[in-house]
Protein backbone atom coordinates (compact mmCIF):
# COMPACT_ATOMS: atom_id res chain seq x y z
CA UNK A 1 0.00 0.00 0.00
CA UNK A 2 1.32 3.56 -0.97
CA UNK A 3 1.17 5.86 1.74
CA UNK A 4 1.60 10.25 1.11
CA UNK A 5 1.70 12.10 4.55
CA UNK A 6 1.31 16.05 3.48
CA UNK A 7 1.81 18.32 5.40
CA UNK A 8 1.63 22.02 4.07
CA UNK A 9 0.68 25.19 4.81
CA UNK A 10 -1.92 26.74 2.93
CA UNK A 11 -1.66 30.29 1.81
CA UNK A 12 -5.38 31.66 0.53
CA UNK A 13 -5.97 34.62 -1.74
CA UNK A 14 -9.27 35.55 -2.10
CA UNK A 15 -10.31 38.27 -4.88
CA UNK A 16 -13.45 38.23 -4.72
CA UNK A 17 -15.50 41.44 -5.62
CA UNK A 18 -18.84 40.60 -4.04
CA UNK A 19 -20.06 38.79 -1.29
CA UNK A 20 -21.84 35.60 -1.90
CA UNK A 21 -25.59 35.46 -2.63
CA UNK A 22 -26.10 31.94 -1.61
CA UNK A 23 -26.37 31.53 2.34
CA UNK A 24 -24.00 29.34 4.54
CA UNK A 25 -24.42 25.70 4.54
CA UNK A 26 -22.44 23.10 5.62
CA UNK A 27 -21.12 22.29 2.70
CA UNK A 28 -20.31 25.55 2.43
CA UNK A 29 -18.40 25.62 5.32
CA UNK A 30 -16.08 22.70 3.43
CA UNK A 31 -13.80 22.94 0.90
CA UNK A 32 -14.56 20.51 -1.82
CA UNK A 33 -11.93 17.96 -2.33
CA UNK A 34 -11.08 16.15 -6.11
CA UNK A 35 -13.46 13.53 -5.35
CA UNK A 36 -16.55 15.55 -7.10
CA UNK A 37 -14.18 16.67 -9.53
CA UNK A 38 -13.41 13.12 -10.86
CA UNK A 39 -16.74 11.46 -10.95
CA UNK A 40 -19.37 13.95 -11.46
CA UNK A 41 -19.41 18.13 -11.86
CA UNK A 42 -16.81 20.64 -9.60
CA UNK A 43 -19.85 22.30 -8.78
CA UNK A 44 -20.29 22.45 -5.04
CA UNK A 45 -17.59 25.24 -5.04
CA UNK A 46 -19.77 28.04 -3.49
CA UNK A 47 -20.99 30.57 -6.31
CA UNK A 48 -21.82 33.90 -6.71
CA UNK A 49 -23.22 36.18 -9.50
CA UNK A 50 -20.31 37.78 -9.65
CA UNK A 51 -16.69 35.91 -10.19
CA UNK A 52 -15.02 34.61 -7.72
CA UNK A 53 -12.01 33.65 -7.25
CA UNK A 54 -9.17 32.10 -5.08
CA UNK A 55 -5.37 31.21 -5.02
CA UNK A 56 -3.86 28.81 -3.14
CA UNK A 57 -0.10 27.80 -2.39
CA UNK A 58 1.54 25.56 -0.41
CA UNK A 59 5.54 24.75 0.23
CA UNK A 60 7.68 22.70 2.45
CA UNK A 61 11.31 21.62 2.39
CA UNK A 62 13.55 19.57 4.31
CA UNK A 63 17.68 19.09 5.10
CA UNK A 64 19.38 16.49 6.42
CA UNK A 65 19.89 13.05 6.32
CA UNK A 66 16.99 13.34 3.21
CA UNK A 67 16.44 16.59 1.10
CA UNK A 68 12.94 16.82 -0.16
CA UNK A 69 10.85 19.44 -1.34
CA UNK A 70 7.34 19.68 -1.38
CA UNK A 71 5.30 22.00 -3.57
CA UNK A 72 1.77 22.65 -4.52
CA UNK A 73 -0.34 25.33 -6.17
CA UNK A 74 -4.12 25.51 -6.98
CA UNK A 75 -6.60 28.11 -8.26
CA UNK A 76 -10.12 28.38 -8.07
CA UNK A 77 -12.92 30.41 -9.41
CA UNK A 78 -16.78 30.40 -9.81
CA UNK A 79 -19.98 32.19 -10.37
CA UNK A 80 -23.77 31.62 -11.13
CA UNK A 81 -25.63 32.76 -14.44
CA UNK A 82 -29.09 32.47 -15.22
CA UNK A 83 -29.73 29.02 -17.03
CA UNK A 84 -32.53 26.62 -18.62
CA UNK A 85 -36.04 28.25 -17.87
CA UNK A 86 -34.47 31.01 -16.17
CA UNK A 87 -32.94 28.97 -12.77
CA UNK A 88 -29.16 28.82 -11.52
CA UNK A 89 -26.75 27.43 -12.93
CA UNK A 90 -23.45 27.08 -11.65
CA UNK A 91 -19.97 27.17 -12.92
CA UNK A 92 -16.72 26.17 -11.57
CA UNK A 93 -13.09 25.78 -12.66
CA UNK A 94 -9.79 24.52 -10.87
CA UNK A 95 -6.64 23.92 -11.96
CA UNK A 96 -3.90 22.31 -9.29
CA UNK A 97 -0.26 21.77 -9.35
CA UNK A 98 1.53 19.07 -6.80
CA UNK A 99 5.54 18.71 -6.86
CA UNK A 100 7.53 16.33 -4.27
CA UNK A 101 11.46 15.60 -5.20
CA UNK A 102 13.84 13.86 -2.64
CA UNK A 103 17.67 13.35 -2.58
CA UNK A 104 17.42 14.93 -6.45
CA UNK A 105 14.23 12.17 -7.63
CA UNK A 106 10.96 13.59 -8.39
CA UNK A 107 9.32 11.59 -6.50
CA UNK A 108 5.93 12.65 -7.61
CA UNK A 109 4.66 15.43 -9.47
CA UNK A 110 0.89 15.88 -10.64
CA UNK A 111 -1.13 18.46 -12.66
CA UNK A 112 -5.37 18.65 -12.72
CA UNK A 113 -7.49 21.02 -14.43
CA UNK A 114 -11.53 20.85 -14.13
CA UNK A 115 -14.58 22.58 -15.28
CA UNK A 116 -18.38 21.75 -14.57
CA UNK A 117 -21.76 23.26 -15.01
CA UNK A 118 -24.51 22.66 -12.68
CA UNK A 119 -28.30 22.87 -13.71
CA UNK A 120 -30.49 23.73 -11.13
CA UNK A 121 -33.92 22.03 -12.51
CA UNK A 122 -36.55 21.74 -9.75
CA UNK A 123 -37.47 20.42 -6.47
CA UNK A 124 -33.71 19.68 -5.25
CA UNK A 125 -32.92 17.60 -8.84
CA UNK A 126 -30.03 19.04 -11.10
CA UNK A 127 -28.46 18.30 -13.95
CA UNK A 128 -24.81 18.72 -14.56
CA UNK A 129 -21.78 18.33 -17.18
CA UNK A 130 -18.34 17.78 -16.58
CA UNK A 131 -14.64 18.06 -18.27
CA UNK A 132 -11.36 16.65 -16.29
CA UNK A 133 -7.78 16.05 -16.78
CA UNK A 134 -5.10 14.98 -14.58
CA UNK A 135 -1.72 13.65 -15.37
CA UNK A 136 0.97 11.82 -13.02
CA UNK A 137 3.44 9.72 -15.12
CA UNK A 138 5.33 8.76 -12.29
CA UNK A 139 3.07 7.72 -9.02
CA UNK A 140 0.00 6.75 -11.32
CA UNK A 141 1.48 6.03 -14.35
CA UNK A 142 -1.06 8.65 -16.41
CA UNK A 143 0.47 11.04 -19.35
CA UNK A 144 -3.12 11.77 -19.44
CA UNK A 145 -6.48 11.06 -17.87
CA UNK A 146 -9.47 12.73 -19.52
CA UNK A 147 -12.91 12.67 -18.91
CA UNK A 148 -15.88 14.14 -20.31
CA UNK A 149 -19.53 13.68 -18.09
CA UNK A 150 -22.85 14.81 -17.55
CA UNK A 151 -25.75 13.30 -15.45
CA UNK A 152 -28.24 13.95 -12.73
CA UNK A 153 -28.12 14.41 -9.14
CA UNK A 154 -30.42 15.26 -5.68
CA UNK A 155 -30.39 16.70 -2.48
CA UNK A 156 -31.39 14.22 -0.49
CA UNK A 157 -31.18 15.66 2.56
CA UNK A 158 -30.94 19.71 3.87
CA UNK A 159 -31.23 21.29 7.10
CA UNK A 160 -28.92 24.03 8.59
CA UNK A 161 -25.96 22.51 9.41
CA UNK A 162 -26.10 18.46 7.35
CA UNK A 163 -26.45 18.00 3.59
CA UNK A 164 -26.79 14.28 1.95
CA UNK A 165 -26.98 14.82 -2.22
CA UNK A 166 -26.05 12.04 -4.84
CA UNK A 167 -24.99 12.13 -8.56
CA UNK A 168 -25.26 9.36 -11.22
CA UNK A 169 -23.88 9.88 -14.70
CA UNK A 170 -21.89 8.72 -17.24
CA UNK A 171 -18.37 9.74 -19.07
CA UNK A 172 -16.45 8.72 -22.05
CA UNK A 173 -12.65 8.38 -21.05
CA UNK A 174 -9.19 8.54 -22.31
CA UNK A 175 -6.42 7.24 -20.19
CA UNK A 176 -2.83 7.84 -21.91
CA UNK A 177 -0.13 5.74 -20.18
CA UNK A 178 3.37 6.80 -19.11
CA UNK A 179 4.46 3.20 -20.07
CA UNK A 180 4.20 0.75 -22.88
CA UNK A 181 0.88 -0.03 -21.98
CA UNK A 182 -1.90 0.60 -24.70
CA UNK A 183 -4.04 3.54 -24.08
CA UNK A 184 -7.39 3.36 -23.12
CA UNK A 185 -10.27 4.70 -24.10
CA UNK A 186 -14.24 3.50 -22.38
CA UNK A 187 -17.45 4.99 -21.33
CA UNK A 188 -18.30 4.20 -17.22
CA UNK A 189 -21.01 4.83 -15.31
CA UNK A 190 -19.68 7.12 -12.58
CA UNK A 191 -21.50 7.43 -8.80
CA UNK A 192 -21.05 10.31 -6.41
CA UNK A 193 -22.28 10.68 -2.94
CA UNK A 194 -21.46 13.52 -0.33
CA UNK A 195 -22.34 14.35 2.99
CA UNK A 196 -21.49 17.65 5.24
CA UNK A 197 -21.78 17.98 9.11
CA UNK A 198 -21.40 21.41 10.44
CA UNK A 199 -20.76 20.31 14.09
CA UNK A 200 -20.67 23.93 15.72
CA UNK A 201 -19.87 27.33 14.40
CA UNK A 202 -16.15 26.40 14.26
CA UNK A 203 -15.85 23.47 12.82
CA UNK A 204 -17.12 20.50 10.27
CA UNK A 205 -16.72 17.23 9.14
CA UNK A 206 -17.44 15.78 5.43
CA UNK A 207 -17.38 12.52 3.81
CA UNK A 208 -17.39 12.26 -0.07
CA UNK A 209 -17.36 8.65 -1.92
CA UNK A 210 -16.30 8.46 -5.48
CA UNK A 211 -16.88 5.23 -7.83
CA UNK A 212 -16.74 4.46 -11.34
CA UNK A 213 -17.10 1.39 -13.44
CA UNK A 214 -16.32 0.23 -17.49
CA UNK A 215 -19.36 -0.31 -18.52
CA UNK A 216 -17.78 -3.04 -20.82
CA UNK A 217 -16.26 -4.78 -18.05
CA UNK A 218 -18.28 -3.99 -14.99
CA UNK A 219 -16.96 -6.69 -12.59
CA UNK A 220 -12.89 -6.28 -13.24
CA UNK A 221 -12.67 -2.42 -14.43
CA UNK A 222 -13.39 -0.18 -11.32
CA UNK A 223 -12.01 2.70 -9.07
CA UNK A 224 -13.30 4.22 -5.85
CA UNK A 225 -11.80 7.23 -4.13
CA UNK A 226 -13.03 7.85 -0.48
CA UNK A 227 -12.39 10.96 1.27
CA UNK A 228 -13.21 11.61 5.20
CA UNK A 229 -11.89 15.25 6.65
CA UNK A 230 -12.53 17.06 9.59
CA UNK A 231 -12.22 21.17 9.35
CA UNK A 232 -11.95 23.32 12.08
CA UNK A 233 -10.97 26.85 12.81
CA UNK A 234 -8.47 28.10 15.25
CA UNK A 235 -8.16 31.43 15.46
CA UNK A 236 -9.60 33.98 13.45
CA UNK A 237 -8.00 33.24 10.08
CA UNK A 238 -6.03 30.31 10.74
CA UNK A 239 -8.14 27.18 10.07
CA UNK A 240 -6.42 23.51 10.24
CA UNK A 241 -7.73 20.61 8.13
CA UNK A 242 -7.10 16.68 8.82
CA UNK A 243 -8.17 14.48 6.27
CA UNK A 244 -7.82 10.54 4.96
CA UNK A 245 -7.70 9.72 1.52
CA UNK A 246 -8.10 5.62 0.01
CA UNK A 247 -8.17 5.06 -3.79
CA UNK A 248 -8.63 1.22 -4.96
CA UNK A 249 -8.21 1.12 -8.44
CA UNK A 250 -9.05 -2.39 -9.51
CA UNK A 251 -7.10 -2.05 -12.87
CA UNK A 252 -3.87 -0.52 -12.38
CA UNK A 253 -1.16 -0.49 -15.32
CA UNK A 254 2.39 0.22 -14.71
CA UNK A 255 1.81 0.27 -10.78
CA UNK A 256 2.53 -2.06 -8.37
CA UNK A 257 -0.53 -1.57 -5.40
CA UNK A 258 -4.00 -1.37 -6.52
CA UNK A 259 -5.06 1.22 -3.19
CA UNK A 260 -3.27 4.49 -2.56
CA UNK A 261 -3.92 6.44 0.65
CA UNK A 262 -3.30 10.01 2.00
CA UNK A 263 -3.23 11.07 4.87
CA UNK A 264 -3.38 15.43 5.19
CA UNK A 265 -2.96 18.14 7.24
CA UNK A 266 -3.36 21.46 6.21
CA UNK A 267 -2.61 24.80 8.22
CA UNK A 268 -4.66 27.59 6.36
CA UNK A 269 -4.50 31.32 6.26
CA UNK A 270 -7.31 33.05 5.43
CA UNK A 271 -7.57 36.73 4.42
Amino acid sequence: MKQIITHSLIVVALLSTASLADEATATNEVGVSDVEAQYSAKSSVEASDELKQSLNLGFSNTSGNTDTTNLNAKYTMSFTTVGYAEEKLKVGFDTSAFFNKSDDVTSNEEYTANLGLEQYITDGWLGYGAVNWLRNPDFKNLDNKISIGAGIGKVIYSDETQTLQIKVGGAYNIQQYADNTEDAKFASVNEYIEYNNLLNKTSALYVKIGSMQNVEDFDNDYEVLAVAGLAFSVAENISVTIEEEVLYDKIHPGTKDDTDTKSIVRVGYNF
